[in-house]
Protein backbone atom coordinates (compact mmCIF):
# COMPACT_ATOMS: atom_id res chain seq x y z
CA UNK A 1 0.00 0.00 0.00
CA UNK A 2 1.49 3.27 -1.16
CA UNK A 3 1.60 6.05 1.41
CA UNK A 4 2.80 9.61 0.96
CA UNK A 5 3.03 11.69 4.13
CA UNK A 6 3.74 15.42 3.91
CA UNK A 7 5.17 17.50 6.73
CA UNK A 8 6.74 20.89 7.30
CA UNK A 9 3.80 23.17 6.68
CA UNK A 10 2.87 26.01 8.98
CA UNK A 11 2.42 29.73 9.40
CA UNK A 12 5.15 32.04 8.16
CA UNK A 13 5.46 35.76 7.51
CA UNK A 14 5.84 37.11 4.01
CA UNK A 15 9.44 36.86 2.89
CA UNK A 16 10.06 33.82 5.04
CA UNK A 17 10.92 30.24 4.15
CA UNK A 18 9.58 26.76 4.74
CA UNK A 19 10.80 23.32 3.76
CA UNK A 20 8.20 20.69 3.02
CA UNK A 21 8.98 16.98 3.13
CA UNK A 22 7.09 14.02 1.71
CA UNK A 23 8.00 10.58 2.99
CA UNK A 24 6.98 7.70 0.72
CA UNK A 25 6.44 4.07 1.62
CA UNK A 26 5.05 0.99 -0.05
CA UNK A 27 6.66 1.72 -3.41
CA UNK A 28 9.98 1.52 -5.19
CA UNK A 29 10.67 5.20 -4.78
CA UNK A 30 13.38 5.40 -7.42
CA UNK A 31 10.90 4.24 -10.06
CA UNK A 32 8.62 7.21 -9.49
CA UNK A 33 8.52 10.78 -10.65
CA UNK A 34 7.42 13.05 -7.82
CA UNK A 35 5.62 16.35 -7.73
CA UNK A 36 4.16 19.02 -5.51
CA UNK A 37 0.77 20.56 -6.14
CA UNK A 38 -1.17 23.11 -4.14
CA UNK A 39 -4.77 24.10 -3.71
CA UNK A 40 -6.03 27.35 -2.25
CA UNK A 41 -9.61 27.72 -0.98
CA UNK A 42 -12.06 27.98 -3.85
CA UNK A 43 -9.40 27.28 -6.45
CA UNK A 44 -8.37 24.28 -8.49
CA UNK A 45 -5.36 22.21 -7.61
CA UNK A 46 -2.34 23.61 -9.41
CA UNK A 47 1.08 22.31 -10.33
CA UNK A 48 4.02 23.65 -8.31
CA UNK A 49 7.06 21.53 -9.17
CA UNK A 50 8.09 18.06 -10.27
CA UNK A 51 11.26 15.98 -10.41
CA UNK A 52 12.29 12.94 -12.40
CA UNK A 53 13.20 9.65 -10.75
CA UNK A 54 16.93 10.37 -10.74
CA UNK A 55 16.73 14.14 -10.12
CA UNK A 56 17.95 14.63 -13.66
CA UNK A 57 15.25 17.14 -14.48
CA UNK A 58 13.09 19.49 -12.48
CA UNK A 59 10.10 21.52 -13.58
CA UNK A 60 8.45 24.52 -11.98
CA UNK A 61 5.36 26.62 -12.31
CA UNK A 62 6.20 30.13 -13.46
CA UNK A 63 4.77 31.52 -10.23
CA UNK A 64 7.38 29.76 -8.09
CA UNK A 65 10.40 29.62 -10.41
CA UNK A 66 13.45 31.09 -8.71
CA UNK A 67 11.85 30.89 -5.24
CA UNK A 68 11.07 27.18 -4.79
CA UNK A 69 13.39 24.20 -5.19
CA UNK A 70 12.30 20.59 -5.47
CA UNK A 71 14.73 17.83 -4.57
CA UNK A 72 14.69 14.18 -3.58
CA UNK A 73 16.72 11.66 -1.64
CA UNK A 74 16.08 8.19 -3.01
CA UNK A 75 17.97 6.60 -0.12
CA UNK A 76 15.44 8.16 2.27
CA UNK A 77 12.36 7.76 0.04
CA UNK A 78 11.71 11.45 0.50
CA UNK A 79 11.02 14.42 -1.72
CA UNK A 80 11.43 18.01 -0.54
CA UNK A 81 10.16 21.44 -1.48
CA UNK A 82 12.27 24.34 -0.28
CA UNK A 83 10.16 27.49 -0.41
CA UNK A 84 11.83 30.88 -0.11
CA UNK A 85 10.55 34.44 -0.41
CA UNK A 86 7.05 33.31 0.42
CA UNK A 87 4.15 35.65 -0.19
CA UNK A 88 0.46 35.48 0.75
CA UNK A 89 -0.33 34.14 -2.73
CA UNK A 90 1.51 30.95 -1.77
CA UNK A 91 -1.06 30.17 0.92
CA UNK A 92 -2.58 26.78 0.15
CA UNK A 93 -2.68 23.14 1.07
CA UNK A 94 0.38 21.52 -0.50
CA UNK A 95 0.15 17.97 -1.78
CA UNK A 96 2.82 15.47 -2.69
CA UNK A 97 2.12 13.18 -5.66
CA UNK A 98 3.80 10.19 -7.30
CA UNK A 99 3.60 8.40 -10.62
CA UNK A 100 5.60 5.53 -12.06
CA UNK A 101 7.90 7.08 -14.62
CA UNK A 102 11.46 6.65 -15.77
CA UNK A 103 11.03 9.24 -18.51
CA UNK A 104 9.66 12.53 -17.31
CA UNK A 105 7.85 14.28 -14.48
CA UNK A 106 4.39 15.41 -15.59
CA UNK A 107 2.78 18.73 -14.76
CA UNK A 108 -0.82 17.49 -14.98
CA UNK A 109 -2.46 16.35 -11.77
CA UNK A 110 -4.48 13.66 -13.53
CA UNK A 111 -1.27 11.86 -14.50
CA UNK A 112 -0.43 11.15 -10.86
CA UNK A 113 -1.98 8.14 -9.18
CA UNK A 114 -0.73 8.48 -5.61
CA UNK A 115 -1.35 11.47 -3.36
CA UNK A 116 -0.59 12.54 0.15
CA UNK A 117 -3.08 14.04 2.56
CA UNK A 118 -1.66 17.55 2.23
CA UNK A 119 -0.01 20.04 4.55
CA UNK A 120 -1.24 23.59 5.13
CA UNK A 121 1.03 26.52 4.32
CA UNK A 122 -0.16 29.94 5.43
CA UNK A 123 1.77 33.10 4.61
CA UNK A 124 0.80 36.23 6.50
CA UNK A 125 1.37 39.72 5.13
Amino acid sequence: QVQLVESGGGLVQAGGSLRLSCAASGLTFSAYAMAWFRQAPGQEREFVASITWNSGRTYYADSVKGRFTISRDNAKNTVYLQMNSLNPGDTAVYYCAAVTSRVGAPRAANEYNHWGQGTQVTVSS
